[in-house]
């Protein structure tokens, strides 16, 4: 068995370049969240939900993070130092953000909201939305007066915009242990180092759990699955991209689940980087093309649950399917052009 995974390219090998699935994949979890949320916009149980008790949306979150623990993990060993890490970050987060937001709160929010123009735009609530929402500072502002409140979601503008709050103390918690561990190393051992910068990323996880506006059970979970992304990419060389074990995982998936939801869900924690990784770095040829394209998305997490909304509130006998493909399509369009006129070209200034 050793001698068989031995002749498996690494992780190391593999991850090479820009030439993956990434893009795909990452767009594919973003239109998860999109159908998990029709689901939700309707109140309609998700059937996939009811049988191992995680929906949909909620993996394909899991999957973001995942990655953005590898890759952010990757930009951070490549970045000159922490300002250029910080910035790259900046840059790749918040002018689509930004733009996201002016759009929704001045044309589509003052477009359906039940106050005239000019008392939405004194309303103090709208201000306060816009401002806090940019900044991502502590919790999320779901409501603007007026807007959506109808809807059976009642009044959540962008539900989806929670776990960006939890994905930067990902970057800063990152940025602070390599730091820590940097500094150490030079006047310490490696291995005392790294125990020094393992306990200050437990500390700042405490401290956050204990004293910031975070969510317990989701700050565990997302601290989980960005620091193995992050673990994954560190000992990238001895990871095996093997199929037997890719095999394995779908067997034992398939027994956990056939035993219960919640075995499943713990073979689900346990593999799911492997797994996302295997498809990410494996599968050639044809599908690479995709790459061509571009990475949209970020653009479909930023645009799909504010025009889902609209879209309930502008008619009241939405199917599930007929939901999922309007705002697929919608959501498709705002997020190339968010990728082609604003994401491409800020990403390029920090060359």
């Amino acid at each position: 068995m050793l001698k068989f995974l031995s002749s498996s390219p690494t992780l190391g090998e593999l991850a090479v370049g820009k030439d993956n699935n990434f893009n795909l994949l990452r767009l594919l979890a973003a239109f998860a969240v999109l159908f998990s949320h029709s689901f939700a916009m309707l109140g309609q149980p998700e059937p996939f939900a009811a049988s191992v008790g995680k929906n949909l949306g909620a993996m394909a979150v899991d999957v973001f993070f995942v990655t953005s623990g590898f890759l952010v993990c990757a930009s951070l060993m490549r970045s000159r130092n922490a300002l250029d890490y910080l910035r790259a970050r900046v840059l790749r987060i918040f002018p689509a953000l930004w733009v996201m937001l002016v759009l929704t709160v001045f044309v589509l929010g003052a477009y359906v909201s039940r106050l005239d123009f000019v008392s939405y735009l004194r309303d103090a609530q709208t201000w306060h939305y816009l401002l806090k929402n940019a900044l991502l500072m502590g919790d999320i502002e779901f409501y603007l007066r007026g807007v959506f409140e109808r809807n059976h979601l009642n009044g959540i503008v962008n539900g989806s915009l929670w776990s960006m709050v939890y994905e930067l103390n990902m970057y800063l918690m990152l940025l602070l242990s390599y730091s820590v561990y940097c500094y150490v190393a030079k006047i310490r051992s490696q291995v005392i180092a790294l125990t020094v910068a393992l306990v200050v990323l437990v500390g700042a996880w405490f401290l956050l759990d204990r004293y910031y506006l975070l969510v317990h059970a989701q700050l565990l979970r997302f601290v989980w699955f960005f620091f193995i992304g992050s673990f994954l990419y560190l000992i990238r060389h001895r990871v095996p991209m093997s199929g037997r074990i890719m095999t394995g995982i779908i067997a034992a998936s398939i027994i956990a689940l056939s035993i219960s939801g919640h075995a499943f869900l713990i073979v689900y924690y346990l593999t799911l980087p492997y797994v996302l990784f295997y498809l990410a770095y494996v599968p050639t040829g044809k599908i690479r093309a995709f790459n061509r394209l571009g990475d949209y998305s970020y653009g479909v997490y930023l645009y799909a649950f504010p025009l889902q909304q609209a879209l309930v509130a502008s008619y009241s006998d939405w199917t599930v399917s007929m939901l999922v493909i309007g705002a697929g399509v919608l959501t498709l369009m705002c997020a190339i052009c968010s990728w082609h006129w604003i994401e491409r070209p800020i990403l390029a200034l920090r060359k």
